[in-house]
């Protein structure tokens, strides 16, 4: 059972009520709820094709609901593109990360917002010195130590470029963060490191909502949890009312997965 009633519940930073998204005949998300509150970390759980992909790309202002409301401190927005989200303190970090191997740590931090100084008095030039210092300041604070912030980001690990995409979010004053698939190309270490970035945005007053297929990772730091499945929610729950195996359950199935997996059980190679 949902944890949420049907009824407009106020405080939340973010939601979305009775979300619907359709692409021509395609239904991508159907009367889709999902709240968020001030400092939580809220999972987002699904397998590919579940609607994940379209969730986000709405939540961040690409797509507009075809139905439904999109709130803001209680309030409805219609974000016609991921800027407007960005000035409302709503960013989004996709799996990607939309950065640029070749330049470096300071001009990826600072991409798109590069503080500048007079150059003689009247030309304006970017000020690298002082992006050099604020982004390996704000690495250091999140755990990742930057000897030389001229160095190429392409010589960072995958979770340390994860990790400075998230800290320039935060950094830029969001309040909002949408992280889509933040652990999925990483390995156990850079995972982890990952996930206690995401605890320190909550400890910081920032909420999360962390999309992700594994339940591993989301169960140890979320706070609550909504199931996507092929454009419905499956419901949203707190960790007080659902376990784990619960989780994994409804993912996978529950019975069908369990009847497969003793299936496979009795195959030998």
């Amino acid at each position: 059972m949902s944890q949420y009633s049907n009824s407009q519940v106020p405080n939340y930073i973010l939601s979305l009520e009775n979300v619907s998204k359709r692409f021509g005949s395609v239904i991508a998300l159907q009367n889709v709820t999902l709240r968020l509150k001030a400092g939580e970390v809220h999972c987002l759980l699904g397998d590919n094709g579940a609607g994940k992909s379209t969730l986000i790309k709405t939540l961040a202002g690409v797509h507009q609901p075809t139905d439904g409301q999109y709130l803001v401190d209680g309030k409805p927005v219609n974000f016609c593109s991921p800027r407007e989200a960005l000035d409302m303190g709503v960013a989004t970090v996709y799996q990607d990360l939309a950065l640029v191997p070749l330049l470096s740590v300071a001009r990826n931090f600072f991409m798109g917002r590069e503080p500048t100084r007079k150059m003689w008095g009247c030309l304006p030039v970017i000020d690298m010195e002082y992006a050099a210092a604020t982004a390996r300041d704000k690495l250091a604070e999140m755990g990742i130590m930057v000897r030389d912030a001229h160095q190429p980001i392409g010589t960072m690990s995958g979770g340390e470029r994860q990790c400075l995409a998230i800290a320039r979010a935060m950094h830029f004053g969001a309040r909002v963060l949408i992280l889509d698939e933040p652990t999925a190309a990483l390995g156990v270490k850079q995972s982890f490191n990952v996930l206690k970035l995401i605890h320190k945005a909550r400890e910081s007053g920032i909420s999360v909502i962390f999309i992700t297929h594994n339940v591993h990772h989301a169960y140890p730091i979320g706070d609550s949890f909504t199931l996507l499945n092929r454009g419905q929610s499956l419901g949203t729950y707190t960790k007080e009312t659902v376990t784990k195996d619960a989780l994994l359950d409804m993912m996978a199935g529950g019975a069908e997965m369990q009847t497969l997996m003793s299936e496979l059980d009795g195959i030998t190679v």
